[in-house]
């Protein structure tokens, strides 16, 4: 979606941008070389080439690595065609067959991808209502999923205003509009702060009305160290990005359920999961180690360190123990 474009890792390879308007590149090795772990390899597949594709953001890049490593250790003749510009553009790759995997969020697919206005709050239905639709009308399958993975909206806040307003949740903000409206500042990006699920939902949900004066529109990357500095009390963030963490922000509870949940999983085409279903069985061990705060610090090693997707990838994969280097026996 258009909102998680200014996360966009310019640094990385350009494997996925469009050629001559006719499609995308064939995609390139794998980036570094992985050997088995507790992934072995997988007899049915052997020499199958799966080409794994992303989105253009920091996390997306590093989970695709994952992907990719995971399926080179179970034999796979993997392609890397990560860092495609554009949330439907990457879902176009996929419908397509242009990429083979792709790793997705619930939120993304019932709204951007179907059309519905309406999220559902509970994460479980929300996926059982997306994989179903998904599967109907597009040909397209889901798995692997994790419901510790919710990369959605939040407001965040430094700890010190957090603790002098007392703020803990989205249900406090209208306390502060109506006593401490000095402090009732907000720095959000130009399309949230006019979409149904952004801040007028927002205000709406929690009944409050920010004076517009106050309400200062930035792109999506600026907004972190913005609310860290104090230009704005409440900035609009996502909860996975990792400068809420070096940053040391608190993010406040979305104690309504307003924002849609954005959970993760794997989509596939239904054909090409029915062909190999132990795609599943290689990834969903790896989906059920990953959850919000193991993303944060996935990407704060990429967005904060300046390390490359591909490295912290393979190190998480080495860490976790699902790979190992490559001359080195699997324990």
């Amino acid at each position: 979606m258009n909102r998680r474009t200014a996360l966009k890792l310019m640094s990385a390879g350009m494997a996925g941008m469009l050629v001559g308007g006719c499609g995308l590149s064939s995609g390139s090795a794998v980036p570094l070389p992985v050997a088995p772990g507790s992934i072995r390899p997988v007899p049915e597949l052997e020499g199958v080439r799966i080409t794994v594709g992303s989105k253009d953001f920091t996390e997306q890049i590093v989970l695709s690595y994952i992907a990719q490593f995971a399926l080179d250790a179970a034999g796979a003749n993997v392609r890397d065609l990560s860092n495609i510009t554009g949330s439907a553009s990457a879902r176009n790759a996929l419908a397509s067959g242009q990429i083979d995997v792709l790793w997705e969020y619930t939120g993304s697919s019932w709204i951007s991808y179907n059309g519905n206005t309406d999220p559902i709050p509970d994460a479980r239905r929300q996926y059982e209502a997306v994989r179903k639709l998904d599967l109907e009308r597009n040909g397209i399958d889901w798995t692997a999923v994790t419901f510790d993975v919710d990369n959605t909206y939040a407001f965040a806040m430094t700890q010190e205003a957090a603790k002098r307003l007392g703020v803990s949740k989205l249900s406090d903000v209208r306390r502060v509009v109506a006593e401490n409206p000095q402090d009732a500042t907000f720095c959000v990006d130009t399309e949230f702060a006019s979409r149904n699920d952004g801040m007028p939902g927002v205000e709406q949900t929690y009944g409050f009305r920010a004076d517009p004066a106050k309400i200062k529109t930035l792109t999506s990357g600026s907004i972190y160290q913005a609310t860290a500095s104090g230009t704005c009390t409440f900035g609009e963030v996502f909860t996975t990005d990792g400068r809420i963490r070096s940053l040391n922000l608190k993010v406040l509870d979305d104690d309504r359920l307003f924002f849609p949940r954005y959970n993760l999983g794997v989509t596939l085409r239904a054909d090409m999961l029915r062909q190999y279903p132990q795609i599943t069985d290689v990834l969903a061990p790896v989906s059920a180690q990953l959850n919000n705060v193991e993303l944060m610090k996935l990407n704060a090693q990429v967005d904060v360190e300046g390390r490359d997707p591909a490295d912290v990838a393979r190190d998480w994969m080495v860490e976790k123990g699902f790979v190992t280097l490559p001359g080195r026996a699997a324990p």
